[in-house]
């Protein structure tokens, strides 16, 4: 019988073997193509190779290990998440699902189990975007989807993605031959930690992931007239800043509002030229819109354009809006789905379905693959946060639950009467 605590026990030794990897020795932070990333990828395809794993590392820094089926003409099942990290983050997110990964393989090879389907653990290069402020950078080159425009986008040394790429040792000709082809595809399968407080509160080790939200990031520019603190009359003022302040107070109003539909951010904000005996004349702010119904999204986004060009109107502001990225929600696959309900509740454990209103990889891999996500339990829901934990019993029953939906999917696969054309979705 297989003793899942133990299987926990290791994948926690190499979650904190890598997360002694770092850009900074005082805290995690990996970021795509430094020292400290590199060193990571090749401690993970060290692991893979030990696993017996067929393994590379690609054009974009995605590490690969593949088991091949005996079966002619077999598709590909991908196993996957990213290693990058953001600034001072915790050590679960991502990497975790990476390890889950190999453990999940290296045990199917150790009991000798049939494979009718190619499998691939791809621990993804970059999908926080933090270098480049572009998310899914691997996931991307994957799924046939990167854009290789994005090769001359410069971080903020001045250095291009392309220049990255090279000095890494690979080429950006090599990029589109990375990709799996669409009919090659049987599906996709990520762990991750939930990142909110859902199973915390509820003390449920995992969940179904049913869809991932959709995105719009804004950047909003207010422009109004600096002048001197004590000589501008408070009813002749253009206050920029008082502006930005008030749409950032409908920014929230808005989205509590409509709080089952969407969660609404602004995250950043800027005072250009700021002083403490200056009216702000220039100022800019970010705003993150999330929702999985993408018509309420393309609402709330039309919706906040309106409030905002309305209160500077009143005010005597102008404004810029800037649409600087966009995600379509993403809805994850049924049958995949069903197979990891089945597998939680035979391990016995509720069966909760989440939608995860951060992005994950799955979203421009589903473009071109069924995907499926398991949600593990994390202390408060805290992310992108030292604080980030996941307890030892949570991951050996992530490790039960996804053993059995990998069961369940070979033995359905077997059973199929076409399996070279087997379609989960």
């Amino acid at each position: 019988m297989t003793d899942y605590l133990q299987r926990a026990e290791n994948v926690l030794d190499k979650i904190n073997q890598l997360a002694g990897i770092s850009d900074d020795p005082t805290f995690v932070t990996r970021t795509f193509g430094t020292k400290a990333f590199l060193q990571g990828s090749r401690l993970i395809q060290t692991w893979m190779q030990e696993a017996g794993l067929q393994t590379r590392v690609d054009a974009i820094g995605n590490v690969r290990g593949r088991f091949v089926s005996p079966m002619a003409g077999a598709k590909t099942f991908v196993i996957a998440s990213h290693m990058d990290t953001v600034v001072n983050a915790g050590k679960f997110d991502g990497p975790m699902g990476v390890i889950m990964g190999l453990d999940l393989i290296e045990n199917l090879r150790q009991f000798g189990k049939a494979l009718p389907f190619n499998l691939e653990l791809i621990a993804f290069s970059d999908e926080e975007g933090v270098r480049f402020h572009t998310t899914y950078l691997g996931s991307k080159v994957v799924a046939g989807s990167f854009d290789p425009s994005l090769l001359v986008k410069k971080d903020e040394s001045g250095t291009s993605l392309s220049e990255v790429i090279q000095a890494m040792g690979e080429t950006t000709d090599q990029l589109p031959s990375d990709a799996i082809a669409p009919d090659d595809w049987l599906g996709y399968f990520e762990i991750h930690i939930e990142q909110g407080p859902v199973l915390y509160e509820r003390q449920v080790p995992v969940a179904v992931v049913t869809a991932i939200a959709g995105q719009k990031r804004i950047e909003v520019t207010f422009t109004g007239m600096a002048g001197h603190a004590g000589t501008v009359p408070m009813d002749m003022r253009q206050d920029a800043l008082c502006a930005a302040a008030e749409f950032i107070l409908e920014v929230e109003k808005f989205g509590f509002a409509n709080r089952h539909n969407l969660v609404s951010t602004v995250g950043k904000l800027n005072v250009i030229n700021a002083a403490s005996n200056v009216i702000p004349g220039d100022v800019s702010c970010s705003l993150d819109l999330r929702s999985n119904d993408p018509a309420f999204l393309e609402y709330a986004y039309r919706n906040m354009q309106k409030q905002c060009a309305s209160l500077c109107a009143e005010r005597s502001i102008t404004f810029q809006w800037k649409l600087i990225q966009e995600t379509v929600p993403v809805t994850c696959d049924t049958k995949l789905n069903e197979m990891l309900g089945q597998a939680i509740q035979a391990s016995g454990y509720e069966r909760i379905d989440l939608v995860s209103g951060a992005g994950h990889d799955g979203v421009p891999i589903s473009q071109v693959s069924p995907i499926a996500m398991l949600f593990v339990r994390c202390f408060q829901g805290i992310s992108h946060n030292p604080l980030e934990n996941v307890e030892l019993t949570d991951m050996a029953a992530t490790l039960q639950v996804a053993d059995r939906f990998l069961n369940y999917l070979i033995d359905g696969f077997c059973h199929s009467d076409d399996r070279r054309n087997l379609k989960i979705s």
